[in-house]
Order: C-alpha cells, then sequence, then structure tokens
C-alpha cells in the first residue's frame, strides 16, 4: 500500500485492478468509451456514496477540488457532469454486480466464524424493501397510478451480517416469484416474514432440504396433530405439531408443520412462529426469528448513510448503477469494521469517513485510533516548509 496517500486512495487499493479490468472485459463496458474508463466511473461513483454527494454537479466538483491528489486514485482528472452523466446511463450496470461479488468473497473470508448461534447450520434472512422514485422523473418505474418505485431484494448472512444475495426489479415483482429462484444450499435456515407466505414455496424448500422460520397468518387454518411439553420457567406458551386444514394448504403443503407460541417478555404481546424444523427448542426457534431484525436494520443503515433515495441519473441503468455502488460501500463498510479494533458503528464510520477522505493517514492504524493518528506529511511539502 502507498505510504503517502489519502485514505479514499487506501481504501480503492482494495480493489485489484487485474480483477477489476477483467470484470470490464467480461461485461465489454468499454466499448466506444473515449478518455473515460470505467474506473474513472467506479471512483467517482463510489465517491458519491462515502463522500455523500447529493448531484453530479457535487461529485464532479468533490474530485475536481481536491488539489491534484485524484491522481493516487489512478484518475487523470474530475470527470464533467455530462460525461458521468453519459456514462451511468449506458454502461452496464452489471459490471457493479461483478465487483461487488468480487468485494464479498473477501468479505466473506474476513467474517467467518463471527456466529451469534453454536448450530453449524447457514443463517439466512430474506426480506425486500422499496425505494420510491417520483414517478414523472422515473416514468420506467410504474409502481402504482401516480408513484413510482423500485424493490431491493436482498439476502443476509447472519455470519458476519454480509448481503450475500441482491436483486433489483420494479416495485410490482413480487418477493415469493424471487424467492423461489433463490439457490439455497442444504440444511439452510431461512428467515423470512409474513409477506413470503406462500405454501407451495414452503414445499419447494422442504424438497430441497431448507428449513424456514416465519410469522403465519393469522386466519391459517390448521388441525393440531401432537402437543408438545413445554418446558417450565420460560416464555413459551405452546409448542404444536400442526397440518394445514384448508383444501388448498393441504394440497400445496401437505407435510407437517409446527406452530410455536412465545410471550414477549418487555411488551406481553403473544408471537406465533411456524417452522419446518423439529428438532430446535421453541425457544432457539425465537431466538433464530428475533435475529431476523439485523435485515431490517442493513436496509435503514444503507438508506440513511449512503446515496439509495437520491439518484444522480433518471434512467434505469443510472438507478441500477448507483445501487450497486451503494452495496459495493456497505460491503467495504463492512470490511473496514472486521479489520478495525475500535468497534465502530456504521454511522460513525461513514461519518469520520467522509470528512477524511482526501487526508493523508495510514488507513489501518487510523481505524484502530481515528483521534491520535497524525496525518502524514509528503516529503515533497516539507521540502517546501524548510525552504520557507
Amino acid at each position: 500500500m502507498v505510504r503517502v496517500a489519502s485514505l479514499f486512495s487506501q481504501i480503492l487499493s482494495l480493489f485489484p485492478r487485474n480483477e477489476f479490468q477483467q470484470a470490464v472485459k467480461t461485461h465489454r463496458a468499454e466499448r466506444h468509451s473515449k478518455g473515460f474508463s470505467c474506473w474513472d466511473q467506479f471512483v467517482a461513483m463510489l465517491f458519491c456514496q462515502l463522500g455523500q454527494a447529493h448531484s453530479l454537479r457535487e461529485i464532479c466538483g468533490g474530485l475536481a477540488c481536491s488539489l491534484g491528489k485524484i491522481h493516487h486514485l489512478g484518475v487523470g482528472r474530475a470527470p464533467k457532469k455530462s460525461t458521468l452523466a453519459y456514462a451511468n446511463k449506458h454502461r452496464p450496470w452489471g459490471l457493479y454486480q461483478t465487483v461487488f461479488e468480487q468485494l464479498l468473497c473477501r468479505c466473506q473470508d474476513m467474517a467467518g466464524g463471527r456466529k451469534k448461534f453454536r448450530f453449524r447450520h447457514k443463517l439466512y434472512s430474506l426480506d425486500a424493501t422499496t425505494i420510491d422514485l417520483c414517478l414523472s422523473l422515473f416514468s420506467w418505474a410504474r409502481y402504482m397510478r401516480t408513484k413510482g418505485a423500485v424493490k431491493l431484494h436482498l439476502l443476509l448472512d447472519h455470519e458476519g451480517y454480509l448481503p450475500t444475495f441482491a436483486q433489483i426489479t420494479d416495485g410490482k415483482t413480487s418477493e415469493v416469484a424471487v424467492a423461489r429462484s433463490l439457490n439455497l444450499p442444504r440444511e439452510s435456515i431461512v428467515v423470512v416474514d409474513r409477506g413470503y407466505t406462500d405454501y407451495s414455496l414452503f414445499a419447494q424448500w422442504g424438497e430441497q432440504g431448507i428449513w424456514f422460520v416465519t410469522r403465519p397468518r393469522r386466519n391459517m387454518d390448521y388441525r393440531v396433530l401432537e402437543r408438545r411439553l413445554v418446558p417450565g420457567r420460560t416464555n413459551v406458551l405452546c409448542d404444536e405439531i400442526i397440518e394445514l386444514a384448508s383444501f388448498y394448504g393441504r394440497a400445496r403443503h401437505p407435510l407437517p408443520l409446527r406452530r410455536i407460541e412465545v410471550v414477549d417478555r418487555e411488551t406481553g404481546e403473544v408471537l406465533v412462529f411456524l417452522t419446518n424444523h423439529m428438532g430446535f427448542a421453541a425457544s432457539t426457534i425465537a431466538r433464530i426469528y428475533r435475529d431476523r431484525w439485523q435485515i431490517e436494520s442493513f436496509f435503514r443503515a444503507l438508506k440513511q448513510n449512503l446515496r439509495i433515495k437520491s439518484f444522480v441519473g433518471t434512467s434505469r441503468n443510472a438507478v441500477q448503477t448507483q445501487i450497486w455502488t451503494a452495496l459495493i460501500a456497505m460491503l467495504l463498510l463492512k470490511y473496514l469494521q472486521f479489520k478495525s479494533k475500535l468497534g465502530w458503528s456504521l454511522s460513525n464510520l461513514v461519518a469520520m469517513l467522509r470528512w477524511n477522505l482526501f487526508t493523508y493517514r495510514e488507513l489501518w492504524e487510523w481505524l484502530d485510533d481515528p483521534f491520535e493518528t497524525p496525518p502524514i506529511v509528503p516529503r515533497y511539502e516539507q521540502l517546501q516548509l524548510e525552504l520557507r
């Protein structure tokens, strides 16, 4: 890593240029390019995310006023607004999905062993969030008569809480349709909310050897086959083996299911869970579903700290590009959290990076002690001070 380089330059060194260029060739992303490379575009869009830029003007102006430090980023000069807008509109967004997958492999190596539960099975949470768009500007993203939107579907691995799958669709796409297309490993556990209640989907997961944990609908028609003994002094009210009683329910999912009732000791609310896993204790099933809140926290952190609520382009390709670079930035922040000894919160890390992107400090020392790590004065600046 370059000793005298900005924090932003050192962060970009985490993306091997040979891997990036291989992805560019795979997607043929630089066809007909004239002096503005995909790397230049990637640096600009990553600066949009980490520097909290709200517009093309802020991106280009922020890079232009960095006093020559963008040469350390592998960029010859700051882009013009029209150049960056054209690239976001026409260059394939799939390039940044590939870069996301490359960085994900490195993050998964760092996250190995960071598990909350003791069982050996992989635990995932699956959910989607709606990103609202102005229909008059994003006419291709019609969601309702007067509203536009896209959906970000995400699969979160609870080992390190990393997003291992992401798909961006129009706002009308069903969450169940995306869930059917997933290829989850056998004997994994997937946690979903009521929006994914589809008995044929549950049957498909059962045939694939996948366990699920969810909340049933309040009007679920079922018949109790067996009542299990509930241990004393716990918040578990009942643990039952059931079968679906409705005609269509039995036709789509003929196998037994497990229904668990748990009382929340803080609020007194009774929570009901549905699963096809017959072995875990009822309290473990409740803890598994409770940990699903991590994907809600991920979506909230993504929207609050990165740029996916306001967009610098209005085309479908520009929106996809910006969301994928936001996901790349989120993986970067996770990677830095893994490497740091300080225990950063995500919001503090984003804020401190934004204020120090172009300062000369050693990245890993700064991550461990941001307030005591002095800036590095380049040799040519030292010479200038001595001459004065």
